[in-house]
């Protein structure tokens, strides 16, 4: 059973349309490039850059909306086939792979977490150098930019907004946005301890398929193994936010540090998050 997200309401402002129009056209507006949060990344200027909690900052080139933007709801879910390998490229991280080395867990919760409301306190969060993670049930989170799925007529527990906002201030588009939720600050677990944040890339697992996401809201304090709608599909679960979701066998694994900017930008985190999977793997 689903327990409604914590969120934090941004504000939004108005923009005023002007009244007069040029006499020729601009020129065609360019997506500023995405940033990449990344460990080890060096700046222009050849100097190793570090935020706060101490990660390095690099920018990694925008990437335009291919295959892995998530479609329309009502189109074919993501995930549905293999996904497509340029010639050349490196074969994508396995899910064996991955669950590989997460087999093993060093705790950095306190204590134990529910998957939900009046089920056992059994799930850690455990962590490495690079990464932290769990394995846990999914639950579809619908809450966000209201849509054709993802409303308060089909999800009970709806809400319009978003511990994370997109670049422009709104909440996020769960229909859209692969993202994960993160329990609440407690004396359990802080993510923020842990360079988790809003943003922060994550891997997800179930069966043989690895998809990537980001941190996008903040659940209850004692429950874990959420994800949005868009997630959900990705994995090929049953996304519907009533009854939808998988019981078992997910796997969440967010790397300490890194950060999408804008959070929106799929097609960022998708090969973002596949570099920082290799490197997770291959131990670098």
């Amino acid at each position: 059973m689903r327990v409604q997200s914590l969120t934090l309401v941004a504000a939004s402002a108005a923009l005023i349309a002007p009244t007069t129009f040029p006499a020729t056209a601009p020129p065609p507006r360019t997506d500023p490039p995405a940033r990449v949060l990344l460990p080890g990344a060096v700046d222009r200027t050849g100097a190793v850059r570090a935020d706060r909690s101490g990660v390095r900052v690099g920018p990694v080139p925008h990437v335009p909306a291919g295959p892995w933007a998530p479609p329309s709801p009502d189109g074919p879910a993501p995930g549905s086939e293999d996904r497509p390998r340029q010639a050349g490229s490196e074969e994508p991280v396995r899910a064996a792979d991955l669950l590989d080395r997460v087999r093993e867990c060093e705790p950095v919760s306190s204590g134990r977490y529910r998957s939900d409301a009046g089920a056992p306190a059994d799930i850690p969060v455990c962590g490495t150098r690079e990464a932290v993670y769990w394995k846990a049930d999914l639950d579809v989170d619908c809450d966000g930019r209201p849509g054709d799925r993802c409303n308060a007529g089909t999800d009970p527990h709806f809400s319009p907004a978003t511990a994370f906002t997109e670049s422009d201030g709104r909440p996020l588009d769960a229909e859209r946005l692969p993202y994960v939720v993160v329990p609440g600050p407690s004396d359990t677990w802080d993510h923020r301890e842990d360079g988790v944040r809003g943003g922060s890339l994550a891997a997800l697992v179930h069966g043989d398929r690895v998809r990537y996401a980001v941190v996008g809201d903040v659940g209850p304090g004692e429950l874990i193994g959420e994800a949005s709608y868009a997630a959900a599909r990705s994995l090929g679960i049953p996304a519907d936010p009533e009854g939808g979701g998988v019981a078992s066998d997910v796997t969440y694994i967010v790397f300490k540090g890194s950060e999408v900017e804008p959070i929106e930008d799929t097609a960022a985190a998708e090969k973002a998050g596949e570099r920082l999977a290799r490197r997770f793997v291959d131990g670098d």
